[in-house]
């Protein structure tokens, strides 16, 4: 069946959305100016107040919930009928994993590329896999596991590209490791919060844009007050301001003042990652999980082409190889494959019932799906 305008509007605008979250929030990684106290220009490497941001953009979804229920009192819309009660603070504990996750990435992307965060993000399967057996008592299928399996070879084949890739400056080749380690090591914070979605969160049948704020609520609230003791602690050689602490975030704001175009940069990831949680919920509703999945996909190319052409990383031929590789696993994984198949073996479009798989057993997302 055709799409109509709207969801051809909602796709595009998840794709475009959905890089521009992982192009800003790098874009102003390569900013780099004065800070504070006439220190020396030095990049801009705050990931903690960029963290902060992200969740900012995730908690505007919860005003825009609120404006839908009260444009539903007037207009009734079968999306936001009343809903079983439930206690917010079912939403900390991913909320917590949410902000550890999201804070690792933004370190590590300071250290990596922007392609090569995008597809190492590829290992949310492996862990969520695997805990969805131990902790939920899921069965994963055959090609769940081969899945899984074409996961670990990508991962394997796109950090040989970081290794064999020439590095400047910028990225040197230990902290392009260190990165792609600090990568990795999110994706399993990432799967405990979608463990926790699964087993405490869905029953509750919440709306997913209260979901989303609800937990940007909480990661926005305790991450602000976090900045204010990482100000102090010396965090070595993964300090990227002056006074060598975890975060200064006075110095990010002396650097904004200096190079607006920072500003710029903080605003688009602000802005991207709330439009992008909104057009992915409505693709989910208006189109098929399984597309959103395949969107989410298309928008590592974007990423990596956009990378390339603005000289911000080298091209290495097993990049391609890699991502081949992770996107076949990340299609085996969430049977994308099976609607393929049925069209072979009947020469038909295939029924609707893979489209409404659990969140871990099937082409689902955590409920705020970041950068």
């Amino acid at each position: 069946m055709a799409w109509t305008k709207y969801q051809l509007f909602l796709a595009g605008l998840m794709l475009v959305t959905g890089s521009i979250n992982t192009l800003s929030a790098k874009w102003a990684d390569n900013f780099v100016a004065q800070g504070c106290r006439g220190s020396k220009e030095h990049s801009f490497q705050h990931p903690f107040l960029q963290a902060v941001g992200m969740f900012l953009g995730e908690l505007s979804c919860l005003v825009a919930f609120f404006l839908l229920r009260c444009r539903a009192a007037r207009h009734p819309d079968a999306s936001m009928d009343p809903q079983q009660p439930f206690n917010p603070l079912l939403f900390l504990p991913p909320a917590l994993c949410d902000m550890t996750g999201t804070s690792i990435m933004y370190v590590a992307l300071n250290m990596t590329s922007a392609s090569s965060f995008q597809m190492l993000r590829g290992a949310v399967i492996i862990f969520t896999g695997l805990f969805s057996v131990a902790f939920l008592g899921r069965r994963l299928a055959l090609s769940q596991w081969l899945g899984i399996l074409a996961t670990i070879v990508g991962l394997v084949v796109v950090g040989l590209a970081d290794l064999l890739s020439k590095h400047d400056d910028q990225h040197k080749l230990s902290e392009v490791i260190t990165g792609d380690l600090l990568i990795i090591m999110a994706q399993i914070i990432v799967s405990i919060q979608m463990v926790l979605e699964e087993k405490f969160v869905y029953r509750h049948n919440v709306h997913p844009l209260r979901a989303v704020g609800t937990e940007g609520l909480f990661g926005f609230v305790i991450l602000s007050l976090l900045l204010v003791p990482m100000y102090y602690i010396p965090a070595g050689s993964f300090s990227g301001n002056p006074r060598g602490t975890l975060e200064d975030t006075l110095d990010a704001f002396c650097q904004v003042a200096r190079q607006p175009l920072i500003a710029l940069a903080l605003l688009g990831n602000i802005s991207s990652i709330a439009f992008f949680n909104f057009a992915g919920i409505s693709v989910t509703k208006e189109l098929s999980a399984t597309t959103r999945m395949v969107l989410d996909s298309l928008r590592t190319i974007v990423i990596w082409a956009l990378s390339l052409a603005l000289g911000w990383e080298a091209f290495h031929p097993l990049q391609i190889l890699g991502f081949f590789i992770l996107l076949m696993g990340t299609a085996l994984y969430n049977g994308l494959h099976r609607p393929l198949l049925t069209r072979l073996a009947r020469g038909r479009p295939s029924a609707d019932e893979g489209e409404h798989e659990r969140l871990l057993a099937g082409p689902r997302t955590p409920i705020n799906d970041a950068s």
